[in-house]
């Protein structure tokens, strides 16, 4: 008798105890879930402290201005990438206000990627890269913007990642459309004709 009980004591142990293990797994599964649907910046420790308007507000409209950006637009894609926050590193190594990659910040011959009003210029300028190639399809451009152009290839459009889906969503929200007219940037100042020569006398 004292031996049955004991192993019924037992069973039920180790049921409680695999019980304990799949509820620690299903929250862990949730935690991963919830996090994925986050920007990387609330993933991490925040860097240093957002700017503040008055500096953030001029950086964002000479950047937007310079790549004939709406500045709402580009004002949301901040937001999203680093919360205003120009010291921001995410887990993959994006880093600065526009979370650029570092390849993506060589190609645009950005040499410091923490420096606000670079990292803008440069984040503007690969966005209406983005906007142009996908001819105003903002889905699609953010989406290549936040997982890279070969997955949009890939999927032949915004890939039903819940990351992407979610920094997508978020922007056009904020933004409040999902297609873009871009005006033409302008044309390049033409070089100053040489001096001419000095006469010697």
């Amino acid at each position: 008798m004292r031996l049955a009980l004991l192993l019924a004591a037992a069973a039920a142990f180790a049921q409680t105890r695999d019980s304990i293990e799949k509820q620690l797994q299903s929250i862990g599964q949730q935690r991963d879930a919830v996090r994925s649907m986050l920007p990387p910046l609330l993933t991490a420790e925040p860097a240093c402290d957002p700017l503040p308007e008055e500096q953030a507000g001029p950086l964002i409209e000479t950047a937007a201005k310079a790549h004939q950006l709406p500045a709402k637009l580009l004002r949301a894609v901040v937001e999203q990438e680093s919360g205003f926050r120009p010291c921001a590193v995410s887990a993959k190594g994006a880093q600065g206000l526009m979370q650029l990659m570092p390849a993506t910040a060589s190609d645009f011959q950005l040499k410091d990627a923490f420096d606000p009003k670079d990292n803008l210029n440069a984040g503007a300028a690969f966005l209406r890269q983005l906007i142009e190639k996908y001819k105003g399809d903002l889905p699609s451009a953010l989406a290549a913007y936040n997982a890279g152009p070969e997955t949009v290839e890939r999927n032949g459009g915004a890939p039903e990642i819940p990351e992407t889906s979610a920094y997508v969503e978020a922007i056009i929200g904020k933004f409040g459309a999902r297609t873009i007219e871009l005006a033409p940037l302008p044309a390049p100042a033409p070089p100053s004709p040489p001096a001419p020569p000095k006469q010697v006398k």
